[in-house]
């Protein structure tokens, strides 16, 4: 004798379920077969939570169909639904070509004011002192953005002591990330700590660009810049598509800095971005057993070069060990109480005095 679909169907509704109803009346039953005797079929229930409640009811539905006539086997699954899949986030690329650009420099919306913080060759501490002089005008009351725009060596994420991925919500905005008062981007935050980025010229400047007119940034009285060393793709793109208010120059006093640093100064000149200062990095070390000052890389150098050329001396920074593990341990010196954060302190003071921040 041949079983039924309705005969199946019949028996299982004879088995009633927690909170009412049955496997049938509640629409529970799927991919039902039947085949020579055997019976299979899905108990699918609409949560995790309603599978567990509806086990104990699972044999008893199984005893119902083995009691029908003809019917040899009984195989039966519970499943259920589980939560609703999350949609992927947007997926957020950096690099590619930049936008095509007409006109001069352009406004970024919100910041009123963009300096660049610049050098001719790397190993002069720029971005220490864009790191530490961030935070140093954000204790000021200043409301700071600091770009990491070395693509190349993004140092940012450990100097401020954060590496969270920035979210991106519809896969072009990005949001930044806080640290210290300062609101902060940088390329570095996308990669692992050791992943170098091998790519040409024209996927820098559409990097740039990203970080740039797709962060959103807020409202903030200054945006740093910290530049890759050198006079390469990112200081031309970044002077030609966007109005910087000008840009602080970061050297070391010995004679083969001044040579590169001459060369970032004149670029700028050449881009018709005002040269804000001067910065002497690495200008005295004073020995912490003795109190003995020495000028391990001569002294003066850049305060004759400012002066040479009319342009501000901002300040002189020594050479000092703490400052170079407060950044290694993502707290730049500037947060901090003692001669070093004074030091910036002044520095913050010099430029917003000088209306330049």
């Amino acid at each position: 004798m041949d079983i039924t679909r309705e005969q199946v169907l019949n028996a299982i509704a004879t088995v009633p379920l927690p909170g009412g109803g049955t496997a049938v009346s509640r629409d529970l039953i799927r991919a039902l077969r039947i085949e020579a005797g055997a019976v299979s079929f899905v108990i699918e229930a609409a949560t995790p939570d309603e599978a567990r409640a509806l086990a104990p009811v699972q044999p008893q539905i199984e005893a119902a169909l083995r009691a029908l006539p003809g019917v040899a086997r009984v195989q039966a699954v519970m499943t259920a639904h589980g939560p609703a899949a999350k949609a992927p986030a947007p997926s957020l690329k950096v690099g590619g070509h930049p936008t095509p650009h007409q006109g001069g420099p352009k406004r970024v919306s919100g910041i009123d004011r963009i300096i660049a913080i610049g050098s001719g060759k790397g190993g002069v501490g720029k971005s220490t002192v864009s790191s530490n002089l961030a935070v140093a005008l954000a204790r000021q009351g200043r409301r700071v953005g600091l770009l990491d725009a070395d693509i190349y060596g993004p140092s940012q994420p450990r100097m401020m002591g954060v590496n969270k991925r920035p979210a991106s919500p519809d896969g072009k905005t990005i949001i930044p990330l806080q640290a210290h008062g300062v609101t902060v981007m940088s390329i570095g935050f996308m990669l692992k700590e050791d992943e170098a980025v091998i790519w040409r010229g024209p996927m820098l400047m559409g990097a740039l660009q990203q970080l740039i007119e797709q962060v959103q940034w807020g409202d903030l009285d200054i945006l740093l810049i910290d530049l890759p060393p050198g006079t390469g793709d990112i200081q031309l793109t970044l002077s030609q598509r966007f109005a910087l208010t000008g840009a602080v120059v970061v050297s070391t006093p010995q004679d083969v800095a001044m040579l590169d640093a001459r060369k970032a100064l004149d670029m700028f000149g050449k881009l018709k971005v005002p040269v804000l200062g001067l910065i002497e990095n690495m200008s005295t070390y004073i020995c912490p057993n003795c109190g003995h000052e020495a000028h391990l890389f001569g002294h003066g150098g850049v305060a004759a070069e400012a002066a040479k050329l009319g342009v501000p001396f901002l300040g002189e920074l020594p050479l000092d060990l703490e400052t170079r593990l407060a950044g290694d341990a993502g707290t730049p010196i500037a947060a901090g109480a003692g001669p070093m954060a004074g030091a910036y302190a002044h520095l913050a003071r010099r430029l917003i005095e000088g209306g330049m921040a």
